[in-house]
């Protein structure tokens, strides 16, 4: 047992289509719904593999830049994704902010997806909170389920 905080941040939302579709919504089209709109992304490179480079650029709607560049840690497919910013490509060191995780589970006729942050302290926890972690990530899992339920 451990005394440490709970320092993961998630959303989960029920998807009505099959695994299969969700996975491939979530890998291969991650441009039309990782940022809520009007945000945008451009992907830079996804190397799905553990220590593949994981590299995107999210531009906001008055031209904002916030580049993304990090590694998987693991991808399971068909199942999950994890990805860090803590290292970038060839395990260099970086100023980590949190490990993602992005996850499918089948449910009934459809899907259970679940996308987490996992902070390295309490404070940058509170402060992805404080940045709209909730509304963000929400509004992520609703264009993805839309995306999954419409294709």
């Amino acid at each position: 047992m451990t005394d440490q905080p709970d320092l993961t941040l998630s959303v989960s939302t029920y998807i009505d289509a099959p695994p299969e579709r969700v996975w491939q919504v979530l890998t291969q089209r991650q441009e039309e719904w990782w940022c809520p709109a009007p945000w945008t992304i451009e992907i830079i490179e996804q190397d799905w593999r553990p220590g593949g480079r994981c590299a995107m650029l999210m531009r906001g709607p008055d031209g904002e830049e916030v580049p993304q560049d990090g590694v998987f840690l693991e991808v399971v497919p068909g199942k999950r994704f994890i990805s860090t910013d803590a290292f970038t490509a060839g395990w260099q060191p970086a100023g980590p902010f949190m490990v993602g995780v992005w996850e499918i589970e089948p449910e009934g006729e459809g899907t259970r997806y679940t996308g987490s942050a996992r902070h390295w302290s309490q404070e940058a926890r509170d402060q992805h909170s404080d940045m709209g972690f909730e509304a963000g990530w929400g509004a992520v899992a609703a264009q993805l389920k839309a995306l999954c339920e419409t294709t």
